[in-house]
């Protein structure tokens, strides 16, 4: 569901390769607990944080406050340098790099789509992976990796190396939800190809809804860091203080193409459930309505005689989707409020499956976590009127 209007401040993907491309369970087996291209995308004028906490709850690694040494001693080991090459013969082939970690003794490693596919360069609707994935470890050391799969909607790629062909390190996952806006963070990665490079921040913002560079859908609970995040990054892990993996280090949006102290990182918790997919079935499955949408405000809601004051204002209902089917309605009218154009009519989602809708990026975080084919109920004020529909989810396409 693309949500809002774009602004013309360029996001420049964060790795360095020439064609470079873009929620774990005991399957598993985790122990604790060349050349260069930017890719340009539209920065969203607005973008919407949840309310953040006073305080995180999390302890640092070592003594009584943030160590990064302690963090980079413990976990970089278990940071690996990921070079993709593209084309089937040496001579003319070309090479992508990014970053990585491991994240099981079995020999799987996280990283982002765009690092080992074509994904968001362009050249193709559908993302294809590279011919050929090699892993570079702390000790320079190199190994074969085979590519699992990848998920374009959430910018998450798994491959895995054999634990015989090299010592692993796998670094502890954490938990994404309960990062906090002024938490300190430590990255990890290649930026520029200077492997194992350490830079720290904090958590600038959290539940960002950013625009996608693999996918036409919004990247949904983005966490923001002011860490500085370069071409080369891409992939590797955003640590917090307890030296857990909180994100995946994706994206910088800046007017240079150069890291300006706004980056983006992937939550782990939605690369959790990409990678149970992707070891499961190789690839990732998404369940799809077909509204694009709009956030409806207090200020906005009595402007416009909204009976409802927030949800999420249908703004176009796309042919042959399960929410035509299910008979949803857009605002044929628009007008301008507050210096925003805004529908007059249309209908409000202020509900799915019971949970509620508050904001637009309210129903792509409810329905990422629905299955298609599913029937569930959709909460609509329309006209004064609550109404109760049932919509049966399809599947999400590259392509669409």
């Amino acid at each position: 569901m693309r949500i809002g209007p774009l602004a013309a401040l360029a996001v420049a993907c964060a790795l360095v390769g020439g064609i470079a491309a873009l929620g774990i369970g005991k399957a598993t087996g985790w122990t604790d607990s060349g050349s260069t291209t930017t890719v340009f995308r539209a920065a969203p004028i607005q973008s919407v944080s949840a309310p953040a906490a006073v305080r995180s709850n999390a302890k640092p690694l070592l003594g009584n406050g943030f160590s990064p040494s302690a963090i980079y001693a413990r976990r970089s080991a278990g940071v690996v340098t990921i070079v993709s090459s593209f084309g089937s013969d040496p001579a003319s082939a070309q090479s992508a790099q990014g970053s990585g970690f491991v994240v099981s003794p079995k020999g799987y490693i996280l990283t982002n789509s765009h690092v080992i596919t074509n994904a968001g360069d362009g050249s193709a609707a559908v993302a294809k992976p590279a011919d050929r994935v090699f892993v570079e470890f702390q000790d320079h050391d190199r190994a074969d990796a085979k590519i699992v799969g990848w998920d374009v909607f959430d910018d998450v790629g798994l491959i895995k190396v054999d634990p015989a062909d090299h010592a692993l390190a796998p670094v502890p996952l954490g938990n994404s939800a309960a990062a906090v806006v002024g938490e300190p963070v430590a990255a990890i990665g290649s930026p520029f190809g200077n492997e194992n490079s350490l830079a720290v921040g904090v958590v600038s913002a959290t539940h960002r809804s950013i625009e996608s560079l693999t996918s036409s859908f919004e990247l949904v609970d983005a966490i923001q860091t002011d860490a500085p995040i370069n071409h080369g990054n891409s992939g590797g892990p955003l640590f917090d203080a307890r030296g857990r993996v909180i994100g995946i280090n994706a994206q910088i949006r800046s007017t240079s193409g150069q890291a300006e102290g706004v980056g983006f990182a992937v939550p782990i918790n939605s690369a959790k459930r990409s990678m149970v997919q992707l070891i499961a079935n190789g690839s990732v499955s998404y369940a799809f309505v077909g509204v694009e949408t709009t956030d409806l405000t207090p200020a906005l809601a009595h402007h416009f005689h909204y009976a409802v004051r927030r949800g999420a204002v249908v703004t176009n209902v796309l042919q042959s989707s399960p929410a035509a089917a299910a008979g949803l309605r857009a605002g044929k009218k628009t007008a301008e409020a507050f210096g925003i154009e805004f529908p007059v009519s249309g209908d409000v989602i202020v509900s799915i499956a019971g949970e509620p809708v508050q904001n637009s990026e309210d129903i792509a975080r409810i329905v990422t976590n629905l299955s298609p084919g599913q029937v569930v109920r959709f909460g609509i004020e329309r006209g004064g009127s609550r109404l109760d529909l049932p919509v049966r989810l399809s599947e999400r396409s590259e392509t669409r």
